[in-house]
């Protein structure tokens, strides 16, 4: 029995100096973490806390209260131990008040609810504005719809001013986007959208600088326009096309017009060309292999043919005479 005994006895002990030597690897990781995040207060709480896990599982020399504080010690680790990515920071609260901004990396914050951690994502989020009703300058009707791009600067800032940066963000995109278009007419919507979606972007971007966000852009999506504005916009375009052709044929006939004007003008004071032109016509005409050639007359001969004809009746009237 005494050999029994003293069998079961070692093997607590053995058991016990297994859970404890685990504390120990345990403890030493916990307090390395705490150092990497260089905050005295949490170096010096956490190895207090340590220390007093140690000193109950050496002394009690119990296995199963060893074992019960090694229980304790994982779930304190578990809960004090917070990793931050590289895209995010936190925000500290310690007894409700902010303390610090946590950067990344293995962090550790004091255990018992004191220490309180808020990650903020640092990334370059998008939110689709919603569509949105909109009575233009000139009493148009139009549904628009936009995208916003916008970044966490400063993370205490989106965390301790608004409730939710997010969705604050959004609402007051929806508002800014109608208070802006509305003072516009439905044609300078159209043609400056550009001009519109900067004016967009610093009108939020000033409005959520207070709580630590910046608005990288801006982007009026689409436009939709009721049916029988469509059906307007439609007949305006095709009568501008229309008094555009006109005006395009009206100046064709009066550049025409300047140029046959010149062309008469130099056959004029050259009564060779006009004939040369009518040798010109009449090959062309043969070209084709027309049986019927029509032969222009001008009105110039006719009057050189009258006039020899008054010169001849003169002359013989006078020769009667004689």
């Amino acid at each position: 029995m005494d050999f029994g005994f003293y069998q079961l006895g070692t093997l607590f002990r053995t058991a016990n100096f297994i859970i404890v030597l685990v504390e120990i690897l345990l403890i030493a990781l916990w307090i390395g973490f705490a150092v990497n995040s260089k905050r005295t207060s949490v170096i010096a709480l956490t190895s207090a806390v340590s220390a007093i896990i140690l000193l109950a599982s050496i002394l009690g020399g119990n296995p199963v209260i060893s074992f019960v504080l090694l229980l304790v010690l994982v779930s304190l680790m578990a809960n004090t131990v917070r990793i931050v990515n590289e895209y995010q920071r936190g925000v500290l609260l310690r007894f409700g008040k902010f303390a610090y901004a946590v950067g990344p990396g293995i962090n550790v914050i004091m255990p018992f609810g004191i220490d309180r951690l808020l990650v903020v994502d640092l990334r370059t989020a998008t939110i689709d504005v919603p569509r949105q009703e909109i009575i233009t300058k000139d009493n148009i009707p139009v549904m628009i719809d936009a995208v916003v791009y916008f970044n966490v600067f400063q993370p205490e800032l989106a965390v301790l001013k608004v409730q939710n940066y997010f969705n604050a963000t959004s609402l007051l995109a929806q508002t800014i986007l109608r208070a802006i278009l509305g003072k516009y007419d439905l044609d300078d919507i159209l043609a400056k959208r550009q001009e519109l979606n900067e004016m967009l972007r610093q009108e939020l971007d000033r409005a959520t600088d207070p709580w630590g966000v910046k608005v990288t852009a801006t982007e009026i999506k689409s436009i939709e326009l009721p049916e029988e504005m469509k059906r307007a916009m439609a007949k305006q375009a095709e009568a501008e096309r229309e008094r555009r052709a006109k005006i395009i044929r009206a100046e064709g006939e009066l550049q025409a017009a300047e140029k046959l004007s010149e062309a008469a003008s130099i056959i004029s004071r050259n009564p060779g060309a006009l004939q040369l032109r009518q040798l010109q016509t009449l090959s062309e005409i043969a070209v084709e292999k027309n049986s019927t050639v029509i032969f222009p007359l001008p009105v110039e001969i006719m009057k050189f043919f009258s006039v020899n004809s008054e010169v001849k009746g003169n002359s013989g009237s006078h020769g009667n005479v004689g």
